[in-house]
């Protein structure tokens, strides 16, 4: 038996959900992404850290997804074993007057909804985004003026041998896009957030207004991985590839976004190398025309 079969019997008994060669473009929002080695759906910390444990002897490396909102998967898919967290890691429960206690697996969607009839407000710039908590801590999220940094009060995590851990806020190291989590080998489990009172008709209503905003300016209707560039210090990157009139342009089946170029879009049909190759184009151009080098903020896997 080779060691990923091993390491899916070991799943199997756990009471994990376990398929082999699955299609990783039915689990990103880019619609893209060949075929994973092992793909394993975890319902609880027990079964996680056996997982972990059997993958750290059997030496069959792994890595975690979310909603797929920030992935561009390599046309040959991804070796080795993909987590996905559900059950109880999709769990949210307030927490004394003002915070929220939930799983890694909650989505930012209804996380906002909950915040909201529990009228506790701070989370509606989330509203619309397509991800987890857990993605969002790991990126540290934001838009519409704020992020995960400012409601975030502790992140819990699991380690390769099956340890838990909580940091603070302060230890998280989090900055635009980043935290410290990234570039470790370790599953974020939960998230401990600190929001404010409020009014849950207000809440709605400015969840209501981000959501539309985002509708009118961004291509919601086709699939795509968000954001691709970070935001360059003094300058917005969409604007930056559409004063170079990039707007529109095509490699294969990925095109800048018409509607928002610092989207680029799946037209159907594009692969991995469509989007890389197009991404390098806007890099050169960008980079040719102003002089600012434009950093992808979407993670390329396999």
């Amino acid at each position: 038996m080779n060691p990923m079969e091993a390491v899916g019997r070991v799943a199997d008994s756990l009471a994990c959900t376990v398929s082999y060669q699955e299609p990783m473009q039915s689990h990103t929002t880019f619609k893209i992404g060949g075929p994973s080695d092992l793909f394993v759906k975890v319902q609880n910390q027990s079964a996680l850290s056996g997982l972990l444990k059997a993958a750290d002897e059997m030496q069959v490396r792994w890595q975690v997804i979310g909603k797929g909102s920030n992935l561009l998967v390599d046309d040959q898919g991804i070796r080795g074993m993909v987590l996905e967290l559900s059950g109880e890691f999709s769990q949210i429960q307030r927490v004394g007057e003002n915070q929220i206690l939930c799983g890694a697996a909650v989505s930012l969607a209804a996380l906002c909804w909950f915040a909201q009839k529990e009228g506790l407000t701070g989370l509606e710039f989330a509203y619309g985004i397509p991800g987890t908590v857990g993605g969002a801590v790991f990126m540290n999220a934001g838009a519409y003026g704020s992020e995960m940094k400012n409601i975030l009060l502790s992140g819990t995590h699991m380690t390769a041998d099956g340890t838990l851990v909580t940091l603070t806020r302060d230890e998280m190291d989090l900055s635009y896009r980043h935290s410290t989590y990234q570039g470790r080998q370790v599953v974020i489990v939960s998230a401990l957030l600190q929001l404010t009172l409020g009014r849950p008709e207000e809440i709605r209503s400015r969840m209501e207004d981000i959501l539309q905003r985002r509708k009118d300016k961004q291509p919601l209707e086709q699939p795509s991985a968000g954001s691709v560039f970070k935001r360059p210090q003094g300058h917005f990157a969409g604007t930056l590839i559409e004063q170079c009139g990039l707007k529109g342009r095509a490699v294969g089946g990925a095109m800048v976004s018409p509607k928002h170029a610092g989207f680029i879009v799946n037209t159907g049909g594009a692969t991995c190398r469509d989007v890389l190759d197009l991404i390098a184009v806007i890099q050169q151009t960008v980079k040719k025309e102003t002089g600012v080098s434009l950093e992808c903020e979407i993670k390329a896997v396999k």
